[in-house]
């Protein structure tokens, strides 16, 4: 099985991807998780989506919302483990889903990283190889056979220069031996073709034309491959793009790639003019660009509010006239992705954050109440719900709800204590303070610094003594 690329995928996937890459964004990491999960269960060699998978697993190990995992992780993985080694043989793809079960709760696993890497060199997946090799030989330089192993997979990948750097520190630490000469011999072989251009000439392929192109191309794509792009890097790519958009008209990647970079110089106006055009050059609908577009607009509106002087009398005016523009384009832009997708829930639970920041509760509740139907959306629609009758002074339906999500959490993540806070805040309006502060105190025992709570404890015990 080849590794994929966006432009491989089926538009399903695609769409499906944008939406975990929101999520992500929004740090919103177990819906991510879930999504990419779903996704490389159908598309194993989607790379772009094992990265995100990636990214988003040691996000929430950085944010300590994996601790639970963890700690089961260490405790229970070695099963897994086992079936994932069992299965490596006849069915790598299955052995690549089980290792990711364990990184999901423990991204820095080395077994399990191990255990990846195998499989996805069984299923000819090398660069899916890569990230793990790279996590195993950053933690355990000195392993020889973990870098040479690293290494040739670089090869294989064509990232000759890591795969060259390997190489040379491993000699330097030896320089006697004679398998690691012929390997960097070997590598500079395989420069002089691929840079050359050779390699393709030798297949049969390309001329020698070809091999005396400039090599700005070349530079272009090394720029475009770095993820944090300087001022003079984003314009370089953006000639390069632009010139060639005007070639291939029809360049829906090229579209999207522009409206990203300008977006990124802060160009909105242009950023939007490519995003539509990518819009009207799609064929069907894609939610998941139009609220990209959406998003887009209302940093306009932030824009626009970090660029008024401070120092001006009617400051605070311009912000409050600006935030009031800011809601009513996110409430009518909303409702009108509502009414083009009325079965989307994901859309109805948006709809649904913006009735309840605008304070307009019944609004709110009623699309609470039908995304509460996403299973991804489900706890976080139930804790809103909860607020929502809270705000209503409907503090037994607030209570009620809010225990109902707590029964369906099991993992206690940020999510979870959010529940707990809110439905602690509810149960001391109703005067039911023991109760309440036994809400706080689940919190305190494992995060003392969230909002209040340690105020609130502290008090409670005070008053005690």
């Amino acid at each position: 099985m080849a590794e994929k690329n966006q432009n491989d995928i089926a538009r399903a996937w695609r769409d499906l991807f944008e939406k975990g890459l929101s999520a992500l964004q929004r740090q919103n990491l177990d819906y991510a998780l879930s999504i990419f999960n779903q996704i490389l269960a159908k598309e194993p060699g989607y790379f772009e989506c094992r990265e995100a998978l990636r990214v988003t697993q040691v996000k929430k190990a950085q944010a300590g919302q994996s601790f639970f995992k963890k700690a089961f992780g260490m405790a229970s993985s070695g099963p897994i483990l086992t079936k994932g080694r069992l299965a490596l043989r006849n069915n790598p793809l299955e052995a690549l889903q089980t290792a990711e079960q364990i990184l999901n709760g423990d991204p820095f696993n080395s077994m399990a990283h191990n255990l990846l890497a195998d499989a996805a060199l069984a299923a000819d997946l090398p660069r899916t190889a890569v990230l793990s090799l790279e996590i195993l030989y950053k933690n355990a330089p000195n392993d020889r056979h973990l870098a040479m192993k690293l290494a040739d997979v670089l090869v294989q990948v064509g990232q000759v220069d890591k795969a060259e750097a390997i190489y040379t520190g491993l000699l330097q630490a030896d320089p006697d031996d004679n398998e690691l000469t012929q390997a960097l011999k070997n590598l500079s072989v395989r420069r002089t073709m691929q840079e050359g251009g050779y390699d393709s000439l030798a297949a049969g392929e390309g001329s020698y034309r070809d091999i005396l192109k400039d090599k700005d191309q070349s530079v272009a794509l090394e720029q475009a491959q770095r993820e944090v792009k300087t001022d003079e890097v984003a314009a370089n790519l953006i000639r390069e793009y632009e010139a060639r958009l005007a070639r291939e008209p029809n360049n829906l990647r090229l579209l999207r790639l522009l409206a990203d970079l300008y977006e990124q110089k802060g160009d909105l106006d242009r950023s939007l003019a490519y995003f539509h055009q990518l819009l009207a050059g799609q064929t069907g609908s894609d939610p998941a660009l139009e609220r990209t577009i959406a998003e887009t607009q209302i940093k306009q509106f932030d824009q626009a509010m970090a660029r008024l002087d401070p120092q001006a009398p009617d400051h605070a005016e311009q912000v409050a006239r600006l935030q009031a523009e800011r809601q009513a384009f996110q409430l009518t832009e909303c409702q009108q992705r509502v009414n083009k997708y009325p079965n989307d829930l994901e859309i109805r639970f948006e709809m649904g954050q913006h009735y309840f920041q605008a304070g307009k509760i019944s609004e709110a509740i009623q699309e609470f109440q039908k995304a509460r139907a996403n299973p991804h959306r489900h706890l976080s629609a139930l804790s809103y719900l909860g607020q929502c009758f809270a705000r209503r002074g409907m503090n037994d339906l607030a209570a009620r709800t809010l225990q109902n999500a707590l029964k369906e959490k099991a993992v206690f993540d940020d999510e979870k204590k959010e529940l707990l806070y809110t439905l602690g805040s509810v149960l001391d309006r109703m005067g039911k303070k023991e109760e309440a502060i036994e809400k706080f105190k689940l919190i305190y025992e494992v995060d003392i610094s969230y909002q209040d709570v340690a105020a609130r404890v502290d008090a409670y015990y005070a008053a005690k003594t």
